[in-house]
């Protein structure tokens, strides 16, 4: 546990040419940071990864939530699903975030959800992307194609709610793609969204868990776990 509550503060981040708004969250010593990709239609202000990010900072980590696209970007539905743009934004963030952070040597993670998982994986695969692992929820790894898949090092854990049967069989298809550490994790009884009862506990537990294995700085692919 971290030996004080997380500080929060309001950022600005520079990002394609544009200002996204978001909140940095992060403890004493920070372990690692996590930035979220939400999905479409949603924002920085979600309730399902503010319940993960919390379970974050509980395992000491800290968090950066943002906006992908400005409100009048994300009026416009072709934007929502454009996946480079949004990989770009967030590689922006990353990078906004190593010099502005004053934590630019503590590893770095991305929680994915929906749409998000596909930006989150196409960035991870950007040549030199300095992130130590990955998480997607109810994600759509398969947008990031598998070209992009293929090349991703970063140690990769996918979870989908056992009903949510399509995107099982999307992330399946993806995961057989991925030749970094891997795992998918499907939890029994919860939809896309993990609104069943405890279901996205469960996921908040095992994003936690997955960057708790892997953000640290000497975490590699042969980590036996």
């Amino acid at each position: 546990m971290p030996d004080s509550e997380p500080r929060s503060r309001d950022v600005a981040i520079r990002a394609g040419g544009v200002v996204l708004p978001g909140t940095l969250t992060l403890p004493a010593a920070a372990r690692g940071i996590v930035l979220f990709a939400h999905g479409s239609g949603s924002s920085r202000t979600s309730p399902r990864n503010a319940l993960v990010a919390q379970a974050l900072h509980e395992a000491g980590m800290g968090t950066l939530l943002f906006d992908l696209l400005t409100p009048a970007e994300d009026r416009v539905h072709a934007r929502r699903f454009d996946i480079a743009l949004l990989a770009g934004r967030l590689a922006d963030a990353t990078a906004w975030l190593r010099r502005e952070s004053g934590e630019a040597d503590v590893p770095v993670g991305y929680f994915g959800a929906s749409t998000g998982a596909g930006a989150a994986l196409l960035a991870a695969a950007m040549d030199g992307a300095p992130v130590a692992a990955v998480v997607s929820r109810g994600g759509r790894p398969d947008l990031a194609g598998g070209q992009a898949l293929a090349r991703v090092t970063a140690p990769t854990l996918l979870i989908v709610g056992g009903e949510d049967r399509e995107v099982i069989a999307l992330n399946r298809d993806a995961y057989a793609q991925l030749t970094c550490p891997k795992l998918l994790e499907i939890v029994p009884g919860a939809t896309h969204l993990f609104e069943e009862p405890g279901t996205l506990r469960q996921v908040a537990a095992l994003a936690a868990a997955w960057f708790h294995r892997w953000l640290r700085a000497d975490a590699g692919a042969a980590d036996p776990g």
